[in-house]
């Protein structure tokens, strides 16, 4: 990791991330000039260190994107110019999970007034119409600024049904699921990147889409990480003529990966807005592709998409304040989470001691419990948020935890284990010099989406259909039994386990961003790295580093990572959990505000991680 004080731009000087070149960034601390802070002596009682930058801070798992986001806040950018553009370079750079075709969640913080309603984007006081649909004001305030949320979940296609992957044996066909075209929700990334820029940003849409049109235009060197999951996809990408010409090429470490196709692309939206995805050229090569190859969106699928601001669920926990996108983010599990374990003297018992882990897991299983169930789509469902969160209701769920002994999932009929995590989602985070925080979660669902490319306009597409319920008893592909709520309709969204979290505090001044990857293990990994840093006082690299557990209900299983001792895994035994051993959880990036400039963390379970300082 490698941070960089703000500097005077010399004759000739490159942008970060051309200069990069094809050098593997490998995690380092750079000694920074001036006096040390008394924050930064107690840093080093710590055994995990973030990086410190007098400005902002871009902190994601792919070096170029992220050099790409560091270098708009160098020219000017907000935390969101550098979010933006960190994700249309992750696109490029990162085909495993950044992505045009996918879809995700934000949630952002500015100082000051908000820029949103001078540009159009927020209804006006003579009625409820405005730029985006929304009939009420989105916008948060706290403290001294504005936060929001964007919803850029995919939708169903107007021609989907419920019953969509339930073959004529009445079992869910995977193979659709998954791997065919009907398995493509409506894209949505590009229109939730382009509305949160255009409203909040500072720079030009061009100018943050600058860097990515370059990496695609001139190429990069592909690097070990994704030359290996190139490898391992190769069987799924190969099936597909132009995933396979456009990728398998360059599956080798330092061949050059150029995607012309691509730029073409990203320079229609550059020029056009989303506008220059949901119509003209990419649109009609989207919707050809889906007629030869029988799948559901239709031109007027992707004019009708509408990414939403939406309005931040609040939590306080500790007297912080926790923000999380609303449904259809299944983050409310995590606010809930927060709530029933609040009273109990986690601090005391330990951080990843037995007492402390036990308690964790009972709430998880009970918070997955009504997640599954009552969740889903709230412009088509009814979803009770007042009760989930109610106080009466958390008490009920905090009493019925056995203390002493792990409740099996009785009389549930026990779902597969989930899949080995995958590389199919990637979050990042960034703050700028003004204190500006955002936390941002994009996902293709599988690494590569299903694994099919759009002829012409270089980019994959998702395979989020299986985020519904295809039919009902039966697991997705992360093992969740999900309910009636989250069944396939058309122009419904499907529940997401993304998470990107904002952290305050009590008096409301920013602290931190974080959010993860890991399928329905974000939920359980984002509420840990929350635990770690305001709970037991680890720094925010220690809170990012430490070993992590994971319930969901069903399977009736306690997951964990390297780094849990024998003693404590015994003593969770004796309690009646039965331990399965995971491979690492998440990637939780992470930035935090500090009096005099931003740290940053990138998760040290990913080894090609940069978090890189304005």
């Amino acid at each position: 990791m490698t941070a960089a004080p703000r500097r005077p731009q010399p004759q000739g000087f490159r942008p970060a991330w051309r200069r990069l070149g094809p050098v593997l960034l490998a995690p380092a601390l750079l000694t920074l000039p001036g006096p040390l802070r008394a924050d930064v002596l107690q840093e080093r009682e710590q055994r995990s260190h973030p990086v410190w930058s007098a400005g902002g801070m871009v902190a994601v798992q792919e070096p170029l994107a992220a050099a790409a986001g560091a270098e708009l806040l160098r020219e000017g950018g907000n935390a969101v110019d550098a979010a933006i553009g960190t994700a249309f370079a992750l696109a490029v750079t990162h085909p495993q999970a950044g992505n045009l075709g996918g879809g995700g969640f934000l949630v952002l913080w500015l100082p000051g007034a908000s820029p949103a309603r001078a540009r159009g984007c927020l209804p006006d006081d003579q009625g409820p119409a405005s730029a985006v649909g929304n009939a009420e004001n989105p916008e948060l305030r706290i403290g001294r600024g504005t936060a929001v949320a964007v919803n850029f979940r995919e939708t169903a296609p107007a021609a989907a049904r419920a019953d969509l992957f339930v073959g004529p044996e009445g079992t869910v066909d995977r193979a659709l699921a998954t791997g065919s075209l009907l398995s493509t929700a409506v894209p949505g990334s590009v229109a939730g990147l382009v509305l949160a820029q255009r409203c909040y940003g500072r720079l030009p849409l061009q100018q943050v889409l600058r860097p990515a049109i370059a990496l695609a235009e001139t190429g990069f060197p592909v690097s070990r990480v994704l030359a290996e999951d190139l490898r391992r996809a190769r069987p799924r990408l190969e099936a597909d003529p132009t995933a396979r010409a456009l990728f398998l090429a360059a599956d080798r470490p330092g061949a050059r990966l150029r995607q012309g196709a691509l730029a073409l692309t990203l320079r229609r939206i550059a020029e056009q807005g989303d506008r220059g995805f949901y119509a003209g050229p990419t649109a009609e090569a989207i919707t050809g592709l889906m007629r030869r190859g029988g799948g559901l969106i239709t031109l007027q699928d992707l004019e009708r998409y509408r990414a939403q601001l939406v309005r931040p669920l609040a939590g306080r926990f500790r007297g912080s304040t926790v923000l999380v996108p609303p449904p259809p983010s299944s983050a409310v599990t995590i606010l809930q989470l927060l709530a029933v374990l609040e009273p109990m003297p986690l601090a005391s018992l330990g951080a990843n001691g037995a007492e402390s882990l036990h308690r964790m897991a009972e709430a998880m299983n009970l918070a997955y419990r009504d997640r599954n169930a009552l969740l889903g789509d709230p412009d088509q469902v009814a979803i009770p948020l007042a009760r989930m969160l109610a106080p009466a209701y958390v008490a009920a769920m905090r009493r019925s935890l056995d203390l002493q002994r792990h409740r099996p999932a009785a009389q549930v009929q026990q779902g597969p284990p989930p899949l080995p995590e995958s590389e199919d989602t990637i979050h990042l985070s960034t703050a700028d010099r003004q204190g500006g925080l955002v936390a941002l979660t994009t996902t293709l669902n599988f690494p590569f989406g299903n694994g099919i490319a759009v002829p012409g306009a270089g980019f994959l597409l998702n395979n989020e259909m299986d985020d519904f319920t295809a039919q009902l008893g039966s697991a997705n592909a992360f093992g969740l039994v999900q309910g009636a709520s989250n069944a396939i309709a058309p122009g419904r969204r499907p529940l997401s386990s993304m998470s990107p979290t904002l952290v305050f505090h009590a008096d409301g001044r920013p602290w931190f961003a974080t959010g993860s990857p890991g399928g329905s293990r974000i939920l359980t990994t984002v509420l840990q790295v929350l635990l770690n840093r305001i709970e037991h006082g680890l720094n925010l690299a220690g809170a990012v580093a430490a070993p992590r557990i994971h319930a969901q209900l069903l399977p009736d299983r306690l997951f964990f990572e390297e780094g849990l001792s024998p003693d404590t895994r015994r003593l969770l035994e004796v309690k009646g959990h039965q331990l399965v051993r995971s491979s690492a959880m998440g990637a939780a990036n992470s930035v935090e505000i500090t009096a005099d400039g931003s740290l940053g963390v990138v998760d040290p379970r990913k080894a090609e991680g940069l978090a890189i300082g304005e």
